[in-house]
């Protein structure tokens, strides 16, 4: 189910008539008639809602004899809610770039001429620039605490700080042999 799809099954079901609706239909497929004296509302409004479940999958109608006919679409309540937020969001591009351009931002506020100038308060803003310090390390390779300082100095002189705030950020990790970016 598409996420424009997800939120219109959601804005139909958010009426209290289309739930009994819906409900009832659980129960035995109904014609409108005997959903209308069911629920106590007038056909034309009990027909007024089943066009706006059909139009989203939730009920489908068929003939017999002289009626039509509406059943429940079991299928389509078959999904569970994880399932719809794992679906891919129309926005997710809009919203890659939306936070590439913020990584950007906080790159250039905090950089110059490739040195940094200050230790962000804020933990998001540390993080984007520890994320782009650890790109001077290596996968796969183990350095000493002395290369590690070196390597950071380059970025600016309080390299404990930084260090240290990287290995509990989980970018890199240490033990009796070294450093290593993860």
């Amino acid at each position: 189910m598409t996420e424009t799809n997800a939120i219109r099954l959601f804005k139909c079901l958010a009426d209290k008539s289309r739930l009994q609706i819906l409900k009832s239909l659980l129960l035995e497929d109904m014609y409108v008639e005997r959903l209308a004296e069911r629920l106590n509302l007038t056909p034309a409004t009990i027909s007024f809602h089943l066009k706006k479940l059909s139009e989203i999958g939730a009920v489908r109608s068929y003939k017999t004899q002289y009626y039509t006919m509406y059943s429940l679409c079991r299928d389509t309540f078959a999904m569970t809610i994880l399932d719809i937020l794992k679906e891919q969001s129309d926005e997710a591009e809009l919203q890659d770039r939306r936070e590439q351009a913020y990584r950007q931002k906080v790159i250039d506020s905090f950089f110059e001429y490739g040195k940094l100038k200050s230790i962000p308060a804020q933990r998001k803003k540390e993080r984007i620039i520890l994320e782009e310090i650890v790109k001077a390390f290596e996968m796969d390779r183990i350095y000493s605490e002395r290369e590690v300082n070196i390597i950071i100095a380059d970025y600016n002189d309080d390299f404990c700080t930084l260090r240290r705030d990287m290995i509990s950020e989980r970018l890199l990790d240490r033990d009796h042999r070294g450093y290593w970016r993860i």
